[in-house]
């Protein structure tokens, strides 16, 4: 049992499992928006580290088909988040800059503009490396459905107190853990770990 405070990585699930043979898949009822989000959820949880590394590596290929504008698209928008962040934090300062300096304000402005439309494409290729591959997990989450062994692992995961990265990043965006444990039905639980408990035996 994992300690409840620290975070367990959770295992690579093997290919077969999540693209090839034994994987199924289907287009979600959007109607139903309540099933659609318990399955993205809990395939979120259950191939986490598989989405990571799905993740890194299509952010890779991205990097490698457009190297420089990958690097000035990265560049560009650290310079903008620097300077966002300095001025949230430092209104009076620049305040007192542009009224002291109005014509190197104006001057600075423009050649920000003109910095960001030159680099516009660049930027595009960067914002397309880092939502390429949340729409392409959050994709394969959507139509994979689940196996038992899914279902099972992630129940068992929850009692035990099982803490995972993927966990802590819905826990940010406000999926709380009460809430992703209502939609796992724990009131359940116990049948399913009777039957994982039995086919552990029968495995073994």
């Amino acid at each position: 049992m994992a300690d409840s405070d620290g975070i367990t990585v959770a295992p690579l699930r093997s290919l077969d499992d999540y693209l090839m043979e034994s994987a199924r898949f289907q287009v979600p009822n959007f109607k139903d928006t309540d099933k659609w989000g318990n399955r993205v959820i809990q395939n979120l949880l259950y191939y986490q580290t598989n989405y990571f590394l799905t993740y890194f590596v299509v952010f890779t290929v991205v990097g490698i088909i457009h190297p420089t504008k990958m690097f000035c698209g990265m560049t560009a928008v650290g310079i903008a988040f620097g300077l966002f962040y300095y001025l949230t934090n430092n209104k009076q300062p620049a305040v007192d800059f542009k009224k002291s300096h109005p014509i190197l304000s104006l001057i600075i402005l423009v050649l920000g503009v003109y910095f960001i439309v030159y680099l516009l494409g660049s930027v595009v290729v960067f914002l397309m490396g880092i939502l390429l591959p949340i729409m392409v997990i959050f994709a394969h989450a959507s139509m994979r459905l689940r196996n038992l062994k899914n279902k099972l692992m992630n129940k068992v995961e929850y009692l035990g107190f099982k803490r995972t990265p993927m966990g802590v990043i819905l826990d940010a965006l406000g999926l709380e853990q009460d809430f992703l444990m209502s939609r796992l039905n724990l009131d359940g639980s116990s049948k399913f770990l009777d039957s994982f408990v039995k086919m552990s035996g029968k495995v073994n």
